[in-house]
């Protein structure tokens, strides 16, 4: 009987162990971010700051190419979100302002609109497309790994609040993946049946060259 108590005292004891370890890992952002995300920061040099995130308050800088910002509140601006699979942002849209088409490798998203409309769609691997014009209160979700984009769909500022399963959902962006880098342009023709002056011109703008 007395080994069984300890025993059980053990095991009670590991699992106490082991489920408090299991509760936080607030991001070390010294450290080097692995696919994992990064390592704990020492518990002694946590504080409720680490779990507290302002960032999303300001809008975003639309005076780009793309008339629209992402204000990110992932791992990396995050820390307390560290290992717990989730992760939000911000997006704001002027009037004409798009997320191109993208792609989010690592984590569905869930969109919440909270100002104006905003024209969004994803295309799935069997080529179907799902459009859908949203208005404020309204909620769409992407799944992961899908092309999707959002438009402004009026003639107003659209703001949204976004949601990932994952504390760092990944992105590219396909018209920086074939124009914004150097892969040659006979490539993209060949691959794309795109025109090769359209595809340099769309280089110039994004940045690429070759």
């Amino acid at each position: 009987m007395k080994m069984f108590h300890t025993t059980l005292f053990l095991f009670a004891l590991l699992f106490s162990c082991t489920s408090h370890a299991a509760e936080i890992c607030v991001g070390d952002l010294k450290g080097p971010e692995t696919p994992s995300g990064y390592t704990c920061k020492n518990p002694a040099n946590v504080t409720v700051d680490d779990f507290v995130f302002s960032g999303l308050a300001k809008a975003g800088n639309t005076t780009n190419i793309i008339s629209a910002a992402v204000t990110p509140a992932f791992s990396a601006q995050f820390p307390g979100l560290n290992g717990l699979g989730i992760s939000l942002a911000r997006l704001d849209l002027a009037p004409g302002g798009v997320i191109p088409f993208h792609t989010h490798p690592a984590a569905n998203e869930v969109l919440l609109v909270s100002q104006g409309s905003i024209c969004a769609g994803f295309i799935t691997s069997a080529n179907t497309v799902y459009l859908k014009t949203l208005k404020k209160g309204d909620i769409m979700i992407f799944p992961q790994g899908l092309l999707h984009f959002q438009i402004n769909a009026g003639g107003s500022i659209a703001i949204a609040s976004v949601s990932f399963s994952s504390p760092n959902p990944g992105l590219q962006i396909t018209d920086f993946a074939f124009f914004g880098n150097d892969l040659p342009t006979e490539v993209i023709a060949k691959t794309t049946f795109l025109d090769p002056a359209i595809i340099k011109k769309l280089k110039g703008v994004l940045g690429g060259t070759n």
